[in-house]
């Protein structure tokens, strides 16, 4: 009996160290009382950005249709046909049609009527600033189509490789017509000199009429004159046209050909093709708050789908137009880039960085949690100091990536020392941790 009682002592015993009441469980497994939440002062330096996200386009996307109203045939395409990725300069061929090149030149207007000697206007100024921007000589720059614009048409369709344009047949068979007036003309002053200087007396021993000769001769002299008006005018009138299915204007070159809906000995019908700008633009949209920190002329990064930065210029910003638009459109100029990083930009949306403001170096900084504001409005950092709280103020500087730059005012702040970002996650109205 007394050695049951023992044993029943000893597991009772055991069993009551292994019993918890609920409430020393739940005293158990409490949180650990609050502390304070720090984070050690840093040097470091800031910088102030706008990033966002731009798209990459080419610059002035144009469609090519040319003029085949005057053609005499089916314009069926005979070559010169480009790829797409090609470059078209200014004065090279960008199709041929019929046998004949469709000539790509930059200006602004359009390529509207066929130009030829003996017109005026808006567009043979532009022909003519285009000759002469190419090395041409037009002659005197200005609205009047002359004989030296046709002779410099001429040039620029003999540097490609292809015949001038022909011209009138009627202007043609005019200035034949004037040629010969000039040589009947000139013959009659040969034969009016040779009576002259043939005169001799008369039967009679009378002196010849030398008078009715040179009057003769004056006559024959001012026939010709007018014969060779005729004759300059008449081969002005046959100098070299201009076609306008043979010329097309682009505000601008060179250019990218991005698309081609033809091919060779196919039939031209619209559009030919789609030409861009070789240069890339960036195109993003920003809102209010960062519309108020950037401006025209400003630097900014660019980063390449490889992962490489390469600089670029804000060239234009305009607040957003169309159905739903909103905030501001920024368009970005890239810098120099290498065909490699040309291509890897083209079409696609790329981030965009822009410096706003940067500190000189490092400076001492705390997060933006770790600020708070003193009765009089003075901001102020709570600096744990052997285990005490110590109200520091504080002038604040640049804020940026969720830092602030601070300066001690009153009292002594450093690299390392420990401020307050928190209190250790006391229960807020909504249930969540501060």
């Amino acid at each position: 009996m007394g050695g049951t009682a023992v044993i029943a002592l000893g597991a009772g015993i055991f069993a009551g160290t292994r019993i918890t009441s609920p409430a020393d469980a739940i005293a158990r497994t409490a949180a650990p009382e609050a502390s304070e939440v720090t984070v050690p002062v840093e040097l470091r330096t800031l910088n102030s950005e706008v990033v966002t996200r731009g798209d990459v386009t080419s610059a002035g996307a144009v469609d090519v249709t040319p003029e085949t109203g005057g053609l005499e045939t089916p314009p069926i395409v005979t070559g010169q046909v480009p790829e797409v990725g090609a470059e078209i300069t200014e004065g090279a061929a960008l199709l041929e049609i019929v046998g004949r090149p469709l000539i790509a030149l930059a200006g602004e207007l359009p390529m509207y009527r066929s130009l030829r000697p003996g017109m005026s206007g808006p567009d043979v100024e532009q022909l003519e600033l285009t000759l002469d921007r190419l090395g041409l000589d037009p002659g005197e720059v200005d609205d009047e189509y002359t004989a030296a614009t046709g002779n410099a048409v001429a040039e620029l369709f003999e540097r490609i490789g292809y015949e001038p344009p022909a011209p009138d047949p009627q202007a043609e068979a005019e200035l034949d017509a004037a040629n010969d007036a000039v040589d009947q003309a000139e013959d009659a002053v040969e034969d009016a000199e040779e009576a002259l200087d043939a005169a001799a007396p008369g039967p009679d021993g009378a002196p010849a009429d030398e008078d009715a000769l040179e009057d003769a001769l004056d006559d024959a002299r001012e026939r010709l004159e007018e014969a060779e008006a005729a004759r300059d005018e008449a081969a002005a009138a046959a100098g070299t046209p201009l076609p306008a299915s043979e010329v097309m204007f682009v505000p601008s070159l060179p250019r990218r050909v991005d698309e081609v809906h033809v091919r060779r000995g196919g039939q031209v019908d619209g559009a030919v093709m789609s030409v861009s700008g070789a240069s890339l633009v960036v195109t993003a949209n920003v809102d209010e708050a960062d519309y108020e920190l950037l401006a025209v002329d400003q630097a900014v990064s660019i980063e390449v789908p490889t992962g490489e930065q390469v600089p670029g210029t804000i060239t234009a910003i305009a607040e957003a137009e169309g159905e739903g638009a909103t905030g501001w459109d920024v368009t970005i100029t890239p810098g120099e880039l290498t065909p490699e990083q040309a291509e890897a930009l083209r079409g696609q949306n790329v981030r965009v960085t822009v410096p706003i403001e940067s500190t000189d170096g490092d400076v001492l900084a705390v997060p933006l949690a770790a600020l708070t504001a003193g009765p009089g409005g003075e901001s102020r950092v709570e600096v744990m100091r052997d285990g005490v709280a110590e109200l520091v103020e504080v002038e604040v500087g640049l804020t940026a990536q969720g830092y602030a730059e601070v300066t001690a005012v009153d009292g002594t702040l450093a690299e390392g020392d420990l401020v307050v970002v928190g209190d250790g996650g006391e229960d807020t109205d909504d249930g969540s941790d501060e």
